[in-house]
């Protein structure tokens, strides 16, 4: 019972920091981990733990499909330069310093120190998107961003692998680079292969409920079965969500499409919540076994990869901004590189990766304690200042979203208008009204899905339909079925008279 009220407690608390972090205009997992860390030194906080085996698959499987899911091929493709070598070049040379510090500071054994590095290099682009998405900075950024936190953790988890094998026995190159390519490619052909299966089972379910189930299920299931077979989930994740948001969408019916993304968000959001908690409270029992010098040493240490993390990505970003305008004069300016290099947050896959370590791994209390340092630390002084950081660069507004809105939305009512050529009745006639009244809208580039003037009228009326259900309820004139039926009906009118699924403030 207690760990049941705990969790409720928890719960609250996130969405009260949620809201303050939106007035501040930081991102939420900066607070979250604030949380985190007093945790870390309340004593009657309860001992909640979690297996190994199961951290990358809880955390990472489900964020990772998240992102994908909203991962345009045609962004990665426009900045496969750039994106490359943040997810690979900058992984790389952020795991070899980090590792150096780790072998200078700690003494750690060579394999432990890689994977501490490995552990720290994956920054993750949801905590600065949740900023800038309030600025609209250049799309390229975010585009870049996006990219980069979705192919880097593939990067440093498969290092993070090699290191764990390698620190409970000799891992040769020889024998790791056929296993590596291996695994690459298997992983590519299962992530399609299991997507098309998918796919196939999901355009079968109809109700909301199983559908939100299978696809938790199948998420989940890809990821095991990758991991079992010996493939790099990682990698089969990421083919897998991408090919599956190319899928569904044209056979996945609005009902289920609509209750999936308010789903999948809760999840996401509970799921940083968790890891948050969950590092906070293996944070305090680390602080007691790593009494006096040991954990001013394993302190020393977190603050020299803090840095180390912060410093490498800044000066990379840096230099490749430079010599990408030596090649190509019309790329990103410098101020775009001082944001991407700023923006190197770490969060969940970090702290899942921590999780992850065997209970006897060599020096896991100081890789946990320093990741969860990196991640605080990022988070807080990278958070908190990317906002600031923001006005002070100046970036133009990027209306380039709202263009590809306008021109879409243009089409598609010019598409619905044309469906009802020949057709002269009343109905036609009401009904080729609302379509005009929004292609009207769409030619406003800065905002294109606002409400039309038959969208207002139709918002008043489901605001009278709502008052006089309420009536007949309270009357006792119908009962409760009957209520949440035509409750159902109305919402659905609301959201479809509600432009870019918001509700629209009614005025009557």
């Amino acid at each position: 019972m207690a760990l049941f009220e705990w969790t409720l407690l928890l719960l609250l608390g996130s969405v009260l920091l949620a809201g303050l972090a939106r007035r501040l205009e930081i991102p939420y997992p900066a607070l979250l981990a604030v949380a985190g860390a007093i945790l870390a030194f309340l004593p009657f906080a309860p001992p909640i733990g979690i297996e190994p085996d199961l951290a990358l698959a809880l955390f990472v499987a489900p964020v990772l499909l998240d992102a994908a899911f909203d991962t345009s091929p045609r962004d990665l493709r426009r900045h496969a330069v750039p994106i490359a070598s943040l997810a690979l070049v900058a992984v790389l040379l952020t795991t070899a310093a980090v590792a150096i510090v780790g072998r200078q500071v700690a003494g750690l054994p060579i394999a432990a120190a890689i994977a501490l590095g490995a552990v720290v290099a994956p920054p993750d682009a949801a905590a600065a998107a949740a900023v800038l998405g309030q600025f609209r900075p250049p799309r390229r950024i975010l585009a870049i961003l996006q990219g980069e936190s979705l192919l880097n953790d593939a990067t440093a988890l498969l290092i993070y692998r090699m290191a764990v094998v390698a620190a409970a026995g000799p891992l040769l190159l020889r024998d790791a680079a056929p296993m590596v390519g291996l695994s690459l490619v298997g992983s590519l052909v299962a992530g399609l292969v299991l997507a098309r299966l998918v796919f196939f089972v999901m355009r079968r379910v109809e109700d909301a409920a199983s559908a939100a189930i299978l696809q938790f299920v199948s998420t989940f299931g890809v990821w095991i079965f990758a991991e079992r077979i010996g493939l790099s989930a990682i990698v089969t994740m990421v083919v897998y969500a991408i090919a599956i948001a190319r899928l569904a969408p044209p056979i996945m019916p609005p009902r289920l499409r609509v209750s999936s993304y308010s789903v999948w968000e809760t999840a996401v959001f509970v799921l940083n919540v968790l890891a948050f908690v969950l590092m906070g409270l293996q944070a305090r029992p680390i602080l007691l076994r790593l009494s006096g010098q040991d954990l001013d040493h394993a302190l020393v240490l977190a603050a020299a990869v803090l840095a180390t993390v912060i410093l490498v990505r800044l000066a990379f970003a840096l230099l490749c901004g430079a010599a990408g305008r030596i090649v190509a004069p019309r790329g990103g300016s410098l101020r775009d590189d001082i944001l991407i290099g700023w923006c190197g947050m770490r969060g969940l896959v970090t702290l899942a990766a921590a999780f992850a370590l065997p209970n006897d791994f060599p020096g896991r209390d100081e890789i946990v304690l320093a990741a969860f340092c990196v991640v605080f630390g990022t988070l807080v002084l990278q958070g908190v200042t990317l906002g600031p950081l923001l006005r002070l660069l100046r970036f133009e507004t990027d209306s380039s979203v709202e263009e590809e809105v306008s021109h879409a939305r243009a089409a598609v009512m010019r598409a619905a208008l044309a469906s009802l050529d020949g057709d002269g009745s009343g109905v036609a006639f009401a009904v080729r009204g609302e379509y005009e009244a929004a292609l009207a809208v769409a030619g406003n580039r800065d905002a294109p899905q606002a409400a039309t003037d038959h969208d207002r009228l139709r918002l008043q009326a489901v605001h009278h339909q709502r008052r006089v259900l309420e009536e007949l309820r309270i009357r006792g004139e119908i009962g409760d079925e009957a209520y949440h039926r035509l409750e159902e009906e109305i919402d659905w009118a609301e959201l479809d008279a509600a432009p870019a699924g918001s509700f629209q403030p009614l005025t009557t």
